[in-house]
Protein backbone atom coordinates (compact mmCIF):
# COMPACT_ATOMS: atom_id res chain seq x y z
CA UNK A 1 0.00 0.00 0.00
CA UNK A 2 2.84 2.36 0.87
CA UNK A 3 4.38 1.71 -2.51
CA UNK A 4 1.20 2.67 -4.27
CA UNK A 5 0.92 5.98 -2.42
CA UNK A 6 4.59 6.80 -3.20
CA UNK A 7 3.97 6.06 -6.87
CA UNK A 8 0.87 8.36 -6.93
CA UNK A 9 2.78 11.08 -5.17
CA UNK A 10 5.59 10.88 -7.63
CA UNK A 11 3.17 11.13 -10.56
CA UNK A 12 1.53 14.23 -9.11
CA UNK A 13 4.86 15.79 -8.32
CA UNK A 14 5.81 15.48 -11.96
CA UNK A 15 2.76 17.65 -12.93
CA UNK A 16 2.66 21.38 -13.10
CA UNK A 17 0.45 21.86 -9.96
CA UNK A 18 1.86 20.98 -6.49
CA UNK A 19 0.19 18.37 -4.32
CA UNK A 20 0.09 18.29 -0.51
CA UNK A 21 0.23 15.00 1.42
CA UNK A 22 -1.00 14.80 4.99
CA UNK A 23 -0.81 11.92 7.50
CA UNK A 24 -2.84 11.87 10.71
CA UNK A 25 -4.75 9.59 13.11
CA UNK A 26 -8.54 9.38 12.59
CA UNK A 27 -11.09 9.27 15.42
CA UNK A 28 -10.64 5.49 15.77
CA UNK A 29 -6.83 5.68 16.31
CA UNK A 30 -5.95 4.56 12.80
CA UNK A 31 -3.31 6.30 10.62
CA UNK A 32 -4.80 7.96 7.51
CA UNK A 33 -3.16 9.70 4.56
CA UNK A 34 -4.83 12.61 2.58
CA UNK A 35 -3.69 14.96 -0.10
CA UNK A 36 -5.06 18.04 -1.96
CA UNK A 37 -4.53 19.11 -5.54
CA UNK A 38 -5.46 22.62 -6.93
CA UNK A 39 -7.94 22.64 -9.85
CA UNK A 40 -6.35 23.74 -13.10
CA UNK A 41 -9.63 25.38 -14.38
CA UNK A 42 -11.65 26.63 -11.36
CA UNK A 43 -10.54 29.58 -9.32
CA UNK A 44 -13.13 28.85 -6.61
CA UNK A 45 -15.78 26.24 -5.81
CA UNK A 46 -19.46 27.18 -6.50
CA UNK A 47 -21.67 27.38 -3.42
CA UNK A 48 -23.63 24.19 -2.81
CA UNK A 49 -27.34 24.60 -3.85
CA UNK A 50 -26.69 28.01 -5.43
CA UNK A 51 -28.62 27.30 -8.65
CA UNK A 52 -31.74 26.23 -6.75
CA UNK A 53 -31.62 29.27 -4.50
CA UNK A 54 -31.27 31.56 -7.53
CA UNK A 55 -34.32 30.05 -9.18
CA UNK A 56 -36.37 30.40 -5.98
CA UNK A 57 -35.34 34.04 -5.69
CA UNK A 58 -36.51 34.72 -9.26
CA UNK A 59 -39.88 33.11 -8.58
CA UNK A 60 -40.30 35.21 -5.42
CA UNK A 61 -39.57 38.38 -7.39
CA UNK A 62 -42.20 37.50 -10.01
CA UNK A 63 -44.85 36.77 -7.37
CA UNK A 64 -44.11 40.07 -5.67
CA UNK A 65 -44.48 41.83 -9.04
CA UNK A 66 -47.97 40.36 -9.59
CA UNK A 67 -49.13 41.15 -6.08
CA UNK A 68 -48.12 44.78 -6.42
CA UNK A 69 -49.75 44.98 -9.95
CA UNK A 70 -46.68 46.60 -11.42
CA UNK A 71 -46.74 47.44 -15.15
CA UNK A 72 -44.12 44.72 -15.77
CA UNK A 73 -46.52 41.88 -14.84
CA UNK A 74 -47.82 40.06 -17.90
CA UNK A 75 -50.60 37.57 -18.62
CA UNK A 76 -48.02 34.86 -19.27
CA UNK A 77 -46.65 35.17 -15.74
CA UNK A 78 -50.02 34.21 -14.10
CA UNK A 79 -52.89 33.21 -16.42
CA UNK A 80 -55.17 32.15 -13.59
CA UNK A 81 -54.69 35.38 -11.62
CA UNK A 82 -55.31 37.54 -14.69
CA UNK A 83 -58.39 35.47 -15.62
CA UNK A 84 -59.85 36.19 -12.21
CA UNK A 85 -59.09 39.87 -12.68
CA UNK A 86 -60.91 39.85 -16.03
CA UNK A 87 -63.97 38.18 -14.51
CA UNK A 88 -64.01 40.68 -11.68
CA UNK A 89 -63.80 43.53 -14.21
CA UNK A 90 -66.71 42.07 -16.20
CA UNK A 91 -68.83 41.88 -13.04
CA UNK A 92 -68.01 45.48 -12.28
CA UNK A 93 -69.08 46.52 -15.80
CA UNK A 94 -72.40 44.65 -15.39
CA UNK A 95 -73.01 46.35 -12.05
CA UNK A 96 -72.18 49.70 -13.60
CA UNK A 97 -74.67 49.15 -16.43
CA UNK A 98 -77.40 48.09 -14.01
CA UNK A 99 -76.81 51.13 -11.82
CA UNK A 100 -76.90 53.41 -14.88
CA UNK A 101 -80.27 51.94 -15.90
CA UNK A 102 -81.64 52.34 -12.39
CA UNK A 103 -80.37 55.89 -12.34
CA UNK A 104 -82.12 56.69 -15.62
CA UNK A 105 -85.38 55.16 -14.39
CA UNK A 106 -85.21 57.17 -11.17
CA UNK A 107 -84.47 60.32 -13.16
CA UNK A 108 -87.49 59.70 -15.39
CA UNK A 109 -89.77 59.09 -12.44
CA UNK A 110 -88.46 62.18 -10.67
CA UNK A 111 -89.09 64.35 -13.73
CA UNK A 112 -92.58 62.90 -14.11
CA UNK A 113 -93.35 63.61 -10.44
CA UNK A 114 -92.00 67.14 -10.76
CA UNK A 115 -94.18 67.84 -13.79
CA UNK A 116 -97.23 66.44 -12.03
CA UNK A 117 -96.51 68.59 -8.98
CA UNK A 118 -96.12 71.66 -11.18
CA UNK A 119 -99.48 70.95 -12.82
CA UNK A 120 -101.19 70.60 -9.47
CA UNK A 121 -99.64 73.83 -8.17
CA UNK A 122 -100.41 75.85 -11.29
CA UNK A 123 -104.18 75.77 -10.91
CA UNK A 124 -104.81 77.52 -14.24
CA UNK A 125 -106.66 75.99 -17.21
CA UNK A 126 -105.03 75.66 -20.64
CA UNK A 127 -105.37 78.62 -22.93
CA UNK A 128 -108.08 78.45 -25.57
CA UNK A 129 -106.45 80.60 -28.22
CA UNK A 130 -104.13 79.92 -31.14
CA UNK A 131 -104.07 76.65 -33.07
CA UNK A 132 -105.98 74.83 -30.30
CA UNK A 133 -108.94 77.17 -30.72
CA UNK A 134 -108.70 77.01 -34.50
CA UNK A 135 -108.90 73.21 -34.36
CA UNK A 136 -112.51 73.47 -33.22
CA UNK A 137 -113.83 76.18 -35.52
CA UNK A 138 -115.42 73.71 -37.89
CA UNK A 139 -114.66 71.02 -40.42
CA UNK A 140 -114.89 73.51 -43.25
CA UNK A 141 -111.65 75.11 -42.07
CA UNK A 142 -109.74 71.88 -41.60
CA UNK A 143 -108.03 72.18 -44.97
CA UNK A 144 -106.34 75.44 -43.95
CA UNK A 145 -104.25 73.73 -41.29
CA UNK A 146 -100.60 73.76 -42.04
CA UNK A 147 -98.74 70.39 -41.91
CA UNK A 148 -96.51 71.91 -39.27
CA UNK A 149 -99.42 71.68 -36.81
CA UNK A 150 -98.41 68.07 -36.25
CA UNK A 151 -95.15 69.33 -34.73
CA UNK A 152 -97.11 71.93 -32.81
CA UNK A 153 -99.35 69.17 -31.48
CA UNK A 154 -96.29 67.33 -30.10
CA UNK A 155 -95.12 70.50 -28.34
CA UNK A 156 -98.58 71.42 -27.08
CA UNK A 157 -99.19 68.03 -25.55
CA UNK A 158 -96.09 68.43 -23.39
CA UNK A 159 -97.27 71.79 -22.03
CA UNK A 160 -100.99 71.30 -21.32
CA UNK A 161 -101.92 71.45 -17.64
CA UNK A 162 -104.69 70.02 -15.44
CA UNK A 163 -106.12 72.37 -12.80
CA UNK A 164 -105.83 70.86 -9.33
CA UNK A 165 -109.44 71.68 -8.42
CA UNK A 166 -110.74 70.01 -11.56
CA UNK A 167 -108.51 66.98 -11.04
CA UNK A 168 -109.83 66.45 -7.50
CA UNK A 169 -113.41 66.95 -8.63
CA UNK A 170 -113.04 64.47 -11.48
CA UNK A 171 -111.38 61.92 -9.18
CA UNK A 172 -114.34 62.10 -6.80
CA UNK A 173 -116.79 61.84 -9.68
CA UNK A 174 -114.80 58.93 -11.11
CA UNK A 175 -115.02 57.03 -7.83
CA UNK A 176 -118.75 57.53 -7.74
CA UNK A 177 -118.98 56.37 -11.34
CA UNK A 178 -116.86 53.32 -10.59
CA UNK A 179 -119.29 52.26 -7.90
CA UNK A 180 -122.06 52.36 -10.50
CA UNK A 181 -119.96 50.84 -13.27
CA UNK A 182 -122.83 49.35 -15.27
CA UNK A 183 -123.73 52.67 -16.90
CA UNK A 184 -122.07 55.03 -19.34
CA UNK A 185 -120.35 58.28 -18.55
CA UNK A 186 -117.72 60.81 -19.52
CA UNK A 187 -114.04 59.83 -19.47
CA UNK A 188 -112.32 61.69 -16.63
CA UNK A 189 -109.20 59.65 -15.83
CA UNK A 190 -106.73 57.25 -17.47
CA UNK A 191 -104.43 55.26 -15.20
CA UNK A 192 -100.87 54.05 -15.66
CA UNK A 193 -100.24 51.37 -18.29
CA UNK A 194 -99.77 47.74 -17.25
CA UNK A 195 -97.74 45.44 -19.52
CA UNK A 196 -99.50 42.20 -20.52
CA UNK A 197 -97.18 41.02 -23.28
CA UNK A 198 -94.07 41.90 -25.26
CA UNK A 199 -93.09 41.20 -28.85
CA UNK A 200 -89.68 39.62 -29.39
CA UNK A 201 -88.98 40.51 -33.02
CA UNK A 202 -89.01 43.59 -35.26
CA UNK A 203 -92.36 42.44 -36.70
CA UNK A 204 -93.88 43.37 -33.33
CA UNK A 205 -92.70 46.98 -33.12
CA UNK A 206 -96.31 47.92 -33.70
CA UNK A 207 -99.49 45.90 -33.94
CA UNK A 208 -102.91 45.32 -32.41
CA UNK A 209 -104.11 43.13 -29.53
CA UNK A 210 -107.68 42.70 -28.36
CA UNK A 211 -110.31 40.73 -26.46
CA UNK A 212 -113.91 40.20 -27.52
CA UNK A 213 -116.26 42.13 -25.16
CA UNK A 214 -119.12 39.89 -26.32
CA UNK A 215 -117.49 36.52 -27.14
CA UNK A 216 -119.25 33.51 -28.63
CA UNK A 217 -118.40 29.88 -27.72
CA UNK A 218 -115.90 28.27 -27.78
CA UNK A 219 -114.17 31.61 -27.12
CA UNK A 220 -114.37 33.43 -23.80
CA UNK A 221 -113.54 36.86 -22.44
CA UNK A 222 -110.14 35.42 -21.49
CA UNK A 223 -109.34 34.62 -25.13
CA UNK A 224 -106.83 37.16 -26.43
CA UNK A 225 -106.01 37.99 -30.05
CA UNK A 226 -102.90 39.57 -31.51
CA UNK A 227 -101.61 40.71 -34.91
CA UNK A 228 -98.04 41.91 -35.54
CA UNK A 229 -98.53 44.46 -38.31
CA UNK A 230 -95.00 45.22 -39.49
CA UNK A 231 -94.80 43.84 -43.03
CA UNK A 232 -96.44 44.05 -46.46
CA UNK A 233 -98.52 40.85 -46.29
CA UNK A 234 -99.95 40.71 -42.78
CA UNK A 235 -102.17 37.62 -42.55
CA UNK A 236 -101.35 35.94 -39.21
CA UNK A 237 -103.86 36.23 -36.37
CA UNK A 238 -102.58 34.70 -33.12
CA UNK A 239 -105.08 33.17 -30.71
CA UNK A 240 -104.28 32.80 -26.97
CA UNK A 241 -106.69 30.91 -24.73
CA UNK A 242 -105.56 32.49 -21.47
CA UNK A 243 -103.39 35.22 -19.99
CA UNK A 244 -100.42 32.91 -19.36
CA UNK A 245 -100.21 31.87 -23.02
CA UNK A 246 -100.40 35.52 -24.03
CA UNK A 247 -97.74 36.74 -21.61
CA UNK A 248 -95.35 33.97 -22.68
CA UNK A 249 -96.08 34.44 -26.38
CA UNK A 250 -97.23 30.84 -26.98
CA UNK A 251 -100.39 30.93 -29.14
CA UNK A 252 -102.93 28.13 -28.95
CA UNK A 253 -103.62 28.60 -32.66
CA UNK A 254 -102.55 30.75 -35.61
CA UNK A 255 -105.23 31.79 -38.09
CA UNK A 256 -104.09 32.59 -41.64
CA UNK A 257 -106.39 35.29 -43.00
CA UNK A 258 -107.58 34.92 -46.61
CA UNK A 259 -106.96 38.67 -47.12
CA UNK A 260 -103.99 40.73 -45.94
CA UNK A 261 -104.97 43.43 -43.45
CA UNK A 262 -103.79 47.03 -43.29
CA UNK A 263 -102.26 48.61 -40.20
CA UNK A 264 -103.51 48.53 -36.59
CA UNK A 265 -107.22 49.30 -36.89
CA UNK A 266 -108.64 45.79 -36.41
CA UNK A 267 -111.06 44.75 -33.62
CA UNK A 268 -112.68 41.52 -32.39
CA UNK A 269 -116.41 41.69 -31.69
CA UNK A 270 -119.14 39.04 -31.30
CA UNK A 271 -117.00 36.21 -32.65
CA UNK A 272 -115.63 38.10 -35.65
CA UNK A 273 -112.41 39.87 -36.58
CA UNK A 274 -113.17 43.17 -38.34
CA UNK A 275 -110.34 44.67 -40.38
CA UNK A 276 -109.44 46.90 -43.32
CA UNK A 277 -108.11 45.03 -46.32
CA UNK A 278 -104.67 46.05 -47.55
CA UNK A 279 -104.46 48.98 -49.99
CA UNK A 280 -108.22 49.44 -50.15
CA UNK A 281 -111.18 51.05 -48.40
CA UNK A 282 -112.80 47.64 -48.06
CA UNK A 283 -113.75 46.37 -44.60
CA UNK A 284 -114.03 42.63 -43.93
CA UNK A 285 -115.56 40.45 -41.22
CA UNK A 286 -113.67 37.20 -40.57
CA UNK A 287 -115.69 34.59 -38.66
CA UNK A 288 -113.38 33.15 -36.02
CA UNK A 289 -115.27 29.86 -35.70
CA UNK A 290 -115.80 29.18 -39.39
CA UNK A 291 -112.40 30.69 -40.31
CA UNK A 292 -113.80 32.45 -43.36
CA UNK A 293 -114.72 35.97 -44.46
CA UNK A 294 -118.49 36.34 -44.15
CA UNK A 295 -119.01 40.03 -45.01
CA UNK A 296 -117.25 42.79 -47.00
CA UNK A 297 -118.15 46.44 -47.51
CA UNK A 298 -116.46 49.51 -48.95
CA UNK A 299 -116.48 52.75 -46.94
CA UNK A 300 -117.47 55.36 -49.56
CA UNK A 301 -114.82 58.02 -50.13
CA UNK A 302 -112.64 56.89 -47.21
CA UNK A 303 -108.95 57.71 -47.53
CA UNK A 304 -106.59 54.73 -47.34
CA UNK A 305 -102.94 53.69 -47.46
CA UNK A 306 -101.50 56.95 -46.14
CA UNK A 307 -104.01 59.54 -47.34
CA UNK A 308 -105.50 60.45 -43.93
CA UNK A 309 -103.56 58.54 -41.23
CA UNK A 310 -103.03 59.46 -37.61
CA UNK A 311 -99.94 61.57 -36.89
CA UNK A 312 -97.71 58.51 -36.33
CA UNK A 313 -98.43 57.23 -39.86
CA UNK A 314 -98.53 53.46 -40.33
CA UNK A 315 -101.37 53.62 -42.92
CA UNK A 316 -103.85 54.19 -40.06
CA UNK A 317 -106.44 55.79 -42.34
CA UNK A 318 -109.30 53.48 -41.31
CA UNK A 319 -109.61 52.57 -37.63
CA UNK A 320 -112.32 50.31 -36.23
CA UNK A 321 -113.60 50.67 -32.66
CA UNK A 322 -116.03 49.02 -30.23
CA UNK A 323 -117.87 50.55 -27.29
CA UNK A 324 -120.97 49.88 -25.15
CA UNK A 325 -123.24 50.71 -28.09
CA UNK A 326 -121.63 48.64 -30.87
CA UNK A 327 -119.19 48.80 -33.80
CA UNK A 328 -117.67 52.03 -35.19
CA UNK A 329 -115.23 53.11 -37.89
CA UNK A 330 -112.99 56.21 -37.68
CA UNK A 331 -111.67 57.66 -40.96
CA UNK A 332 -111.64 60.77 -43.17
CA UNK A 333 -112.63 61.73 -46.70
CA UNK A 334 -111.76 64.32 -49.30
CA UNK A 335 -115.13 65.95 -48.67
CA UNK A 336 -114.31 66.26 -44.96
CA UNK A 337 -110.94 67.83 -45.90
CA UNK A 338 -108.98 65.63 -43.50
CA UNK A 339 -111.31 65.99 -40.52
CA UNK A 340 -112.34 62.84 -38.66
CA UNK A 341 -115.52 61.13 -39.78
CA UNK A 342 -117.14 58.73 -37.32
CA UNK A 343 -119.63 56.13 -38.59
CA UNK A 344 -121.75 53.52 -36.80
CA UNK A 345 -121.71 50.10 -38.52
CA UNK A 346 -124.05 47.12 -38.64
CA UNK A 347 -121.90 44.26 -37.26
CA UNK A 348 -123.53 41.70 -39.57
CA UNK A 349 -123.46 43.52 -42.92
CA UNK A 350 -120.93 46.33 -42.29
CA UNK A 351 -123.50 48.81 -43.66
CA UNK A 352 -123.11 52.38 -42.38
CA UNK A 353 -126.06 53.20 -40.14
CA UNK A 354 -125.15 56.84 -39.44
CA UNK A 355 -122.17 59.18 -39.80
CA UNK A 356 -120.85 62.26 -37.99
CA UNK A 357 -118.32 64.66 -39.47
CA UNK A 358 -116.25 66.17 -36.67
CA UNK A 359 -114.07 69.26 -36.67
CA UNK A 360 -110.94 67.44 -35.42
CA UNK A 361 -108.22 67.02 -38.03
CA UNK A 362 -107.22 63.35 -38.15
CA UNK A 363 -103.52 63.87 -38.91
CA UNK A 364 -103.16 66.18 -35.89
CA UNK A 365 -103.88 63.44 -33.34
CA UNK A 366 -101.94 60.26 -32.54
CA UNK A 367 -104.90 57.90 -32.12
CA UNK A 368 -108.60 57.73 -31.26
CA UNK A 369 -111.14 55.50 -29.51
CA UNK A 370 -114.87 55.54 -28.67
CA UNK A 371 -116.51 55.25 -25.23
CA UNK A 372 -120.28 55.45 -24.80
CA UNK A 373 -120.77 57.05 -28.20
CA UNK A 374 -118.11 59.72 -27.57
CA UNK A 375 -114.96 59.93 -29.70
CA UNK A 376 -111.73 60.68 -27.81
CA UNK A 377 -108.33 61.52 -29.31
CA UNK A 378 -104.76 61.33 -27.98
CA UNK A 379 -102.36 64.22 -28.48
CA UNK A 380 -99.04 62.46 -29.12
CA UNK A 381 -97.62 59.01 -29.74
CA UNK A 382 -94.07 59.86 -28.56
CA UNK A 383 -94.30 62.42 -25.76
CA UNK A 384 -94.11 60.46 -22.46
CA UNK A 385 -96.75 62.60 -20.75
CA UNK A 386 -99.32 63.09 -23.48
CA UNK A 387 -103.03 63.88 -23.03
CA UNK A 388 -106.46 62.81 -24.16
CA UNK A 389 -106.92 66.16 -25.85
CA UNK A 390 -110.30 66.25 -27.67
CA UNK A 391 -113.74 64.66 -27.47
CA UNK A 392 -116.67 64.59 -29.87
CA UNK A 393 -120.10 63.65 -28.53
CA UNK A 394 -122.35 62.00 -31.14
CA UNK A 395 -125.41 62.68 -28.95
CA UNK A 396 -124.97 66.45 -29.17
CA UNK A 397 -122.76 66.78 -32.26
CA UNK A 398 -120.29 68.94 -30.37
CA UNK A 399 -116.59 68.72 -29.58
CA UNK A 400 -114.42 70.24 -26.90
CA UNK A 401 -110.77 70.27 -25.81
CA UNK A 402 -109.63 68.08 -22.93
CA UNK A 403 -106.48 67.66 -20.89
CA UNK A 404 -106.60 64.18 -19.35
CA UNK A 405 -103.06 62.86 -18.66
CA UNK A 406 -102.05 59.86 -20.76
CA UNK A 407 -98.67 58.10 -20.47
CA UNK A 408 -96.67 56.89 -23.46
CA UNK A 409 -94.29 54.84 -21.35
CA UNK A 410 -92.34 53.37 -24.30
CA UNK A 411 -92.86 56.38 -26.56
CA UNK A 412 -94.20 54.79 -29.75
CA UNK A 413 -97.97 54.39 -29.45
CA UNK A 414 -99.39 52.71 -32.55
CA UNK A 415 -102.79 51.41 -31.41
CA UNK A 416 -105.42 52.33 -28.81
CA UNK A 417 -108.83 50.61 -28.46
CA UNK A 418 -111.45 50.63 -25.74
CA UNK A 419 -112.83 47.37 -24.32
CA UNK A 420 -116.22 48.05 -22.69
CA UNK A 421 -116.31 44.68 -20.89
CA UNK A 422 -112.88 45.19 -19.30
CA UNK A 423 -113.41 48.95 -19.00
CA UNK A 424 -109.82 49.44 -20.10
CA UNK A 425 -107.90 50.90 -23.00
CA UNK A 426 -105.79 48.31 -24.84
CA UNK A 427 -102.70 49.79 -26.51
CA UNK A 428 -99.54 48.80 -28.38
CA UNK A 429 -96.53 50.86 -27.36
CA UNK A 430 -93.22 49.99 -29.08
CA UNK A 431 -93.21 46.17 -28.79
CA UNK A 432 -95.27 46.30 -25.55
CA UNK A 433 -98.93 45.29 -25.23
CA UNK A 434 -100.34 47.39 -22.40
CA UNK A 435 -103.70 48.18 -20.81
CA UNK A 436 -104.84 51.39 -19.13
CA UNK A 437 -107.62 51.45 -16.50
CA UNK A 438 -110.12 54.24 -17.08
CA UNK A 439 -112.68 56.04 -14.97
CA UNK A 440 -116.01 57.36 -16.20
CA UNK A 441 -118.19 59.94 -14.51
CA UNK A 442 -121.92 60.40 -14.84
CA UNK A 443 -122.89 63.49 -16.84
Amino acid sequence: MLGAWLLLWGGLAAGADPALLRRADDGAGRCTYSFTVASPSEASCPEAGGALRAELAALAARLSLLESREPGATVAESPRACGELRRAAARLEEDKGRLEREKEELRRRLESSARELARLRAGCPPRGDGPLRDALHGSGQASRWDPQTVDYQELKSARMEVPASRLLQETAQGRAGAEDSAGCGELVWVGEPVVFGQADSIAGKYGVWMKDPEPVPPFTRATTWRVDTVGTEVRQLFQYDDAEQFSKGYPAKVHILPRALESTGAVVYRGGLYFQQRRSRLLAKYDLRGEAIVAEKEIPGAGYHGQYPYSWGGYTDIDLAVDETGLWVIYSTEKAKGAIVLSKLDPETLEIQRSWETNIRKQSVANAFVICGVLYTISSYTVPNATVNFSYDTATGTSRPLSIPFQNRYQYLSMVDYNPAERQLFAWDSFHMVAYPVRLARA
